[in-house]
């Protein structure tokens, strides 16, 4: 039987861009010789008191479903973390357990965006974060950081200018995939005043908040300063900071209020985390401050070698990230950053990410992980330095 409509998935996500490091990653399937640095993720595995926490739960036949929101042990244990490291108390409410962070990032979009709603993001970012709002029908507007004598800058005014009356939402990511760009305290003040005065929604994405090099080695958050009651989201993830990126597993911080829908959410999208992964989570929050303490210490020495590499090699400029694992850098007279990217994977072996992934403000950029050995990232150098001669 033939019917006049053709198959088609709905115009939203027809619509949705793909994903240019997939394509990329595509170009080196099946090949050994690749010196991958093109994903967001580190070289370390997670730590074996991590791991031994949920073969234990399998082990005790820990294998059903639990709570929507989460076990209460790891809720508790969560809400302990977060009222240490913010400086302020958190009621269970508030917080939910999710199936990794970029589920927590879905799940809180589908609270609150509707078709037809305007968002506004700051550029450039992470894919998957900017096309969740548009799979829900929204109209996505952007605010590019600008790259300026070797730093990531936000105009800020510009920024408030764009969140006029009537904006839905603001997605921000801080420490930021990929630039690693971090806002300043003030600059979330202003923000967070902003948006209180015109009933605009702050959707933070925390994922790198214990992945930051400056002061105190904690970004600084909007949960520090907000108010239970204010148009606050914060989504974050135990893969970076805990080395559990294929663990999948993140929470919610929202206001109270929203408690009761969530879980509905989080019922007719996952149901709920598996207990075991949940098991292992209790454990990195319990006994994973040496681990975030290894990884920021590492991750800065292998920041600072990259980064050096980088300044010196002629054509490209590199701002020194203060915060994330990435080095996202400008290419001299690359005007088409995943050709670029494929023709490093082809002829020299090295994956690197290309800046046209995260938006088209990412154009003549490239963004590479640095959550790696030392010897590897030089030999990714020497690779990189033999394309541009």
């Amino acid at each position: 039987m033939k019917f006049e409509t053709p198959l088609a998935a709905r115009a939203a996500v027809r619509s949705l861009t793909a994903s240019k490091i997939r394509e990329l990653y595509n170009e080196g399937v099946g090949r050994t010789d690749i010196l991958p640095f093109w994903v967001g993720e580190p070289d370390e595995p997670t730590p074996e008191f991590i791991r031994r926490a949920g073969i234990a739960s399998i082990e005790a036949g820990e294998v059903f479903y639990s709570h929507n929101y989460g076990i209460p042990e790891l809720r508790d244990a969560l809400r302990g973390y977060l009222n240490t490291l913010h400086k302020r108390e958190f009621e269970d409410g508030q917080l939910a357990i999710t199936s990794a962070g970029v589920n927590a990032l879905m799940l809180a979009s589908q609270l609150l965006i509707e078709p037809g709603d305007r968002v506004v993001e700051v550029v450039p970012l992470w894919p998957n974060l900017q096309e969740i709002p548009k799979i829900l029908g929204a109209t996505v507007e952007t605010v590019a950081l600008r790259f300026h004598q070797g730093a990531w800058e936000l105009d800020l005014q510009q920024l408030l200018e764009k969140l006029k009356p009537g904006t839905r939402a603001l997605y921000i990511n801080s420490p930021n995939n990929p630039t690693g760009w971090t806002i300043t305290r003030e600059e979330q003040r202003a923000i967070l005043e902003h948006c209180r005065r015109h009933g605009i929604w702050i959707f933070a994405d925390d994922a790198y908040e214990r992945l930051y090099f400056g002061e105190g080695g904690v970004a600084p958050s909007f949960l520090r300063i907000g108010e239970p009651e204010d148009r606050l989201i914060s989504a974050n993830t135990f893969s970076k900071s805990w080395l559990m990126t294929g663990w999948r597993l993140g929470w919610l911080v929202v206001p109270s209020a929203l408690s009761a829908d969530l879980g509905k959410l989080i019922e007719y999208n996952t149901s709920c985390a598996p207990v075991f992964v949940q098991r292992a989570g209790i454990a990195a929050l319990k006994e994973g401050d040496p681990v975030i303490a290894h990884s920021l210490q590492r991750f800065r020495a292998c920041r600072d070698f990259l980064v050096g590499e980088l300044t010196r090699t002629k054509g490209i400029e590199a701002a020194s990230p203060s915060g994330a694992m990435y080095a996202f850098f400008k290419v001299e007279g690359v005007t088409d950053s995943l050709a670029f990217c494929k023709r490093l994977v082809r002829e020299h072996g090295l994956g690197l990410a290309p800046g046209s992934a995260f938006g088209p403000e990412g154009e003549g950029f490239v963004r590479w992980c640095f959550a790696s050995s030392q010897e590897r990232l030089a030999e990714g150098v020497r690779r990189l330095q033999r394309a541009l001669v």
